[in-house]
């Protein structure tokens, strides 16, 4: 059992090792500055949200089978635009795809690593692979 805890010790220090050194990337400084500035601007957070919103009653819509009309579509369309023109907006787009990015190329290298039971070469890494034994997702 105390081997167990010792290596679970191990891993959280190394993780908070890891999770430190991203914090001091400037790369995610300047990610989370724009999404702070974005996040901090209270018309640009309405705007964000109103057009979350109508999208997910579309595809709800859809989702239940329902047409969506050619005057929600105009109305989604409207509201994008509306969104896309906020002088944030592309700023926080552009920062939350590099913060997914991030996130993916560390899940993607775990999980690789606990897959192969080996640090992953680079040749492993590209190309994506499969998730697992079984997964059957065929990337």
């Amino acid at each position: 059992m105390q081997k167990n805890v010792q290596t679970q010790d191990a891993i959280e220090q190394k993780t908070r090792e890891l999770c430190e050194t991203i914090l001091r990337q400037p790369q995610y400084q300047s990610i989370r500055r724009r999404m702070d500035a974005f996040l901090a601007d209270s018309d640009a957070m309405a705007q964000y949200e109103r057009l979350s919103d109508l999208g997910r009653q579309l595809h709800d819509k859809q989702h239940q089978g329902r047409t969506l009309t050619s005057a929600e579509i105009a109305a989604f369309d409207r509201q994008r635009d509306v969104f896309s023109s906020h002088p944030l907006a592309g700023d926080y787009v552009e920062a939350q795809d590099e913060m997914r990015q991030i996130q993916e190329q560390i899940s993607r290298y775990v999980s690789k690593t606990l897959e192969l039971g080996a640090v992953p070469s680079a040749e492993d890494l590209a190309g994506g692979g499969s998730c697992g034994p079984g997964c059957g997702c065929q990337h």
